[in-house]
Formats: C-alpha cells, sequence, structure tokens
C-alpha cells in the first residue's frame, strides 16, 4: 500500500502466482504499478484488486507465459505491455493472455507501448486480450508504437520493436474517449496479425470509432470499422503522424467513405455514391 515506486517488481522469476493479491495507492501517485513483470515465464496475476497512479499491471521485457485473469485495475493507467524498445539489449515478450479483467475509470484499458527513434529490436508476439469490462475508460484499446510521455524522446525514426498475432476479442463496457481503439503501429515494422471481434464499446451512448496506421487488422462479429490515422490520446503525447500511415483502408472492411480532398476523379466520387 502507498508504495513510493512499484509495489511489487517479479524480475527473474518461474512459475509464481499472485492470488487474491491487494494493490492500494492515489490515483494521482506516479510510478506506483502495482506489479511489474519482466524476463519471467509462466507469472500468474490472479483474483487480485488494483488501485493506484500507475500501470495496474506492467510487463517489461522478457515477460514469457504470462495470464492476468480476474483483475479490478483502477484508478490506474490500466494493463500495459511495456513500454519496450528504449534499450539495445532488451528480450522479447510472447505468450501473454489478459481475460476476465475489470478496468474502471483508467487512462487506458489494456495497452501495448513501444518508443520511437530508440535502438530496441525485439518482438511482442501472441498477445491475447478476452472478455474484458470497461467502465468509464479512456482509450480501452491501444496499441502505441510512438509512446512519448513528457516529450522525453525524439520520433526521428519510428519504432522496431515488431507487433504480431494480437487479438482483442470479447469487450464491452464503456468508453471516455470516442476513439475507443487506437492501433498506431510503427511505420518501420508494421503490426501483424491483428484480430479485433465482439467489441462492443459505447461512448456516451452510441458506438466508439477505430482510428488504426500501419496495419490492417481483421474484423470479427460486432466491432467498428477501421479508419486512418491515430490521433492524439489523453495518457500519452503520442500521436500517429498521417503520412506514416498506410493507405486508406480497404472500402470493404471500412464503412466509412474515402475523404474527397484525397480523390480527383468525378467518376469515382459517383461511384461512391452509389455503393452508400
Amino acid at each position: 500500500k502507498d508504495s513510493k515506486h512499484f509495489h511489487v517488481n517479479v524480475l527473474g522469476c518461474n512459475n509464481f502466482t499472485f492470488d487474491g493479491f491487494k494493490v492500494s495507492a492515489p490515483g494521482d501517485s506516479h510510478n506506483t504499478d502495482g506489479i511489474h513483470i519482466g524476463r519471467s515465464t509462466g507469472v500468474n496475476v490472479l483474483n487480485t484488486d488494483i488501485a493506484t497512479g500507475d500501470d495496474c499491471v506492467s510487463l517489461g521485457d522478457g515477460s514469457r507465459q504470462v495470464l492476468i485473469q480476474k483483475v479490478n485495475c483502477g484508478p490506474g493507467h490500466g494493463i500495459s505491455i511495456g513500454s519496450l524498445g528504449k534499450y539495445k539489449e532488451e528480450e522479447p515478450v510472447e505468450g501473454v493472455t489478459v481475460k476476465g479483467c475489470t478496468l474502471k475509470g483508467t487512462t487506458n484499458g489494456v495497452r501495448i507501448k513501444t518508443w520511437p527513434n530508440e535502438p530496441g529490436t525485439i518482438t511482442v508476439n501472441d498477445m491475447k486480450f478476452e472478455d474484458i469490462t470497461m467502465d468509464n475508460v479512456q482509450n480501452p484499446i491501444i496499441i502505441d508504437q510512438e509512446y512519448c510521455p513528457n516529450n522525453q524522446c525524439s520520433k526521428g525514426s519510428p519504432s522496431k520493436v515488431k507487433i504480431s498475432k494480437v487479438s482483442f476479442k470479447g469487450i464491452k463496457g464503456t468508453s471516455a474517449t470516442k476513439e475507443g481503439i487506437i492501433l498506431a503501429c510503427s511505420s518501420g515494422v508494421p503490426c501483424e496479425g491483428v484480430e479485433i471481434g465482439d467489441v462492443t464499446l459505447t461512448y456516451n451512448g452510441g458506438p466508439i470509432i477505430a482510428k488504426c496506421s500501419n496495419v490492417k487488422p481483421t474484423i470479427t462479429g460486432k466491432a467498428p470499422a477501421c479508419g486512418d490515422g491515430a490521433t492524439d490520446t489523453k495518457q500519452s503525447d503520442s500521436a500517429t503522424d498521417k503520412k506514416q500511415s498506410d493507405s486508406t483502408t480497404d472500402k470493404k472492411q471500412s464503412g466509412s467513405t474515402t475523404d474527397k480532398k484525397e480523390s480527383t476523379d468525378k467518376k469515382q466520387s459517383s461511384d461512391k455514391k452509389q455503393k452508400e
């Protein structure tokens, strides 16, 4: 309770379980992560309540085969993979499952964050976020590969961390931001194998929108179509430059029409009106 820094730091451990654990700190306390895991394999965080001023659970480099299940998070910055890529000698992150969790009033929901313009070249692979409830959460689903809090880095080059095989499924509840899904992937190593399925988040009683760059997610079940260009989030200073983003999402995957300014062909504009 009320730690001056991380409450629990799990480093270099194997087959370690937290069950029925509690962490409590004020929502405005800095760097007071609830449980931080790094360079460890087989760590389970179960049936745990965390209220803090930073990430409820954070996973650093070298985290493998981690299960986070039935965690109540809030206040705090959500459940995060990262930040990653800031240092050259980092290890890959793989096999992480976050399921059956509830986040309330947090500044992020489930998040993957990596630094731009830094030497780390690790991979992040096989991430599953399932059956999660959001209650008035800012940025409920976010991949932020331009993570740069307090402008303490340069964005001269994109993140070198490769993210692949990530799924967000069965995520429901309320978002405090209209953009409930932000996938701001690296223009240098675009995300691959991202799936969004049965995401039924609402904002002010209406649907959320999804903003994506440098990724072409697979959409299954009920989920918002993915548009181009991630914008600023309230939690981080990062924003994806539209000039770095992929070309507009395939119209068959999106319900939105292409911006008229991006098209000069009157015939294409007429065709779009017929398709709407």
